[in-house]
């Protein structure tokens, strides 16, 4: 058996599951501390379907505290970004376009030193290690806590990020993380540098939050090995996560749909996952989300790690209401975990979306009586408004002018119609509610590899060759069984006006869970 948990801004959901078959399900409002809701929500299934804590082999968690924590600039520790480039890079230092309340609010330090590479490999300069200790020395005065390294085409080659490592730990001891940009984003050096100076920020926060959520999984009993959901809809394990806390930023979206491919049975469709404060819609392709292909602005800072290509819309359960007749507003207002509290049906003063789903008679939750002083025709308006904005998202969200099917998840996917004009019908497969749950549970691993590669004549079938492998190898070593292993995405592109054939190969492998690796890791 394995317990899916994913923790959304309004609700806390989790199932429990016997290979594909969903056992209990429940939904539990978030808490402002979110680990006591994930204990609530383990209780209510256990309540459920009673079932004895050893024989869960897995709890795999999808959860929004590291977004959140950037979104609102808390938790972030004092961070040093080390870029090695010179003579090259120096017009643009670190941070340079980031909003100035992040930089302070993880007290940013920019440092501009000799190294980097060419695309093909060769060195712009040479490290210079005394350069690095003076540094290192600064960062020390300055009490920085965490500390972020990029080096220009570091995807290509990562001798120089390794080894400035080397030397800053040296220099400011064992206890302070380091975070290095090939590990974390791919080739484009402001948005894998900005990404990794984000992941160096979280760090501590990561260690504390995930020993929260193992000590939370413990209480109740169970052993089993905990694993995080990643941006890809693959897992890792409770050591990546304090690592690479930055993966997680988009799992929640991610769970939804690759949930949905599951429930639906459908590879390739639009899927819109209405929650409690926002309406995310994403496409799959082969049962994976479709990534995006441009750089991802996080908390307004641009990236380039590996992201769903999602929409996101402030409409949901929650949403207020405001305005009437053609003027209607639904959202992106919301009263997010406190509809219980505020919510008509639930005796409060709020107008929310989901009163509007009641009183239309589509969801029978909380006291219809308290909403039917509302006008009928208002009802109407603020759903054919909500369905209005969903259509045009999805519109937008699609390539090509051929029918999609659109699958609806979530617990407010009761506001939407059962069909969308131009679109065709909604599909609301079984359990959809919890389809954020089921794909964490569900969820597999993965491995990626994004480098640029100089082709020689007659040799590029072996370049291809090489990343497909070190693709495979990535996701077993990361604990896919290899027999379960396959190549879901590959794109190749040749970079002109470049010598040498420079070609970027990106490829992805993502196989099952090995359970003897779960096993090993939860003894």
């Amino acid at each position: 058996m394995r317990i899916g948990i994913d923790v959304g801004g309004t609700n806390t959901d989790a199932v429990l599951m016997d290979g594909s078959t969903v056992l209990a399900a429940v939904k539990a409002a978030t808490t402002p501390d979110v680990t006591s809701g994930i204990v609530l929500a383990l209780t209510d299934l256990q309540a459920q379907h009673p079932f004895p804590p050893a024989d869960v082999r897995a709890v795999m968690i999808g959860t929004t505290h590291f977004i959140n924590a950037l979104v609102e600039a808390r938790g972030l520790a004092p961070t040093a970004a080390l870029r090695l480039g010179l003579p090259a890079t120096a017009s643009l230092p670190p941070m340079v376009d980031w909003p100035q309340r992040l930089v302070d609010a993880i007290q940013g330090r920019a440092y501009l030193a000799h190294g980097g590479h060419e695309f093909d490999g060769r060195p712009i300069s040479p490290l210079d290690e005394p350069e690095l200790r003076r540094h290192a020395a600064d960062m020390a005065a300055s009490g920085v806590r965490s500390v972020a390294i990029s080096s220009v085409f570091s995807p290509v080659n990562t001798e120089f990020e390794l080894r400035a490592a080397e030397v800053i730990a040296e220099e400011l001891g064992p206890d302070v993380p380091i975070s290095l940009s090939h590990e974390i984003g791919r080739v484009g050096l402001l948005e894998r540098e900005n990404a990794t100076i984000i992941n160096a920020a979280l760090r501590e926060l990561a260690a504390r939050i995930v020993d929260g959520l193992a000590a939370s999984v413990e209480g109740q009993g169970i052993s089993a090995p905990l694993y995080l959901s990643q941006n890809d809809g693959t897992l890792m394990d409770v050591g990546f996560s304090r690592r690479y806390p930055v993966a997680t930023f988009a799992s929640g979206p991610t769970n939804s749909m690759r949930g949905a491919a599951v429930l639906s049975g459908l590879a390739t469709c639009a899927v819109v996952d209405v929650g409690g404060t926002t309406t995310d819609v994403g496409v799959l392709t082969g049962g994976f989300p479709r990534e995006a292909t441009v750089e991802v602005s996080v908390a307004g800072v641009r990236t380039n790690f590996r992201m769903p290509d999602v929409l996101s819309i402030g409409l949901g359960g929650g949403s207020l209401v405001r305005g009437s007749g053609a003027d209607v507003r639904v959202g992106p207002e919301s009263v997010g975990y406190r509809l219980t509290e505020q919510a008509l049906v639930f005796g409060g003063d709020v107008r929310t979306a989901t009163d509007f789903a009641v009183a239309a008679g589509r969801v029978a939750i909380g006291d219809r009586a308290l909403v039917a002083g509302l006008d009928p025709a208002e009802v109407a308006a603020a759903l054919d408004r909500i369905a209005a904005d969903v259509a045009d998202v999805v519109d937008r969200m699609r390539i090509s002018p051929d029918p999609m099917p659109v699958v609806a998840v979530g617990g407010g996917s009761v506001l939407l119609p059962d069909e969308f004009p131009g679109l065709g019908p909604v599909h609301r497969p079984e359990h959809f509610a919890v389809a954020n749950a089921i794909g964490a549970a569900i969820a597999q691993v993965g491995g990626e590899v994004d480098r640029v590669f100089a082709i020689e004549p007659g040799r590029r079938d072996a370049a291809v060759d090489e990343a497909r492998q070190e693709a495979v190898d990535r996701a077993v070593v990361a604990g896919a069984d290899p027999a379960t292993v396959e190549i879901v995405d590959f794109d190749e592109v040749p970079i002109p006006y470049l010598p040498g054939n420079a070609t970027r190969i990106r490829c992805k492998a993502v196989g099952d869970l090995r359970i003897e690796h779960a096993a090993g890791l939860g003894s």
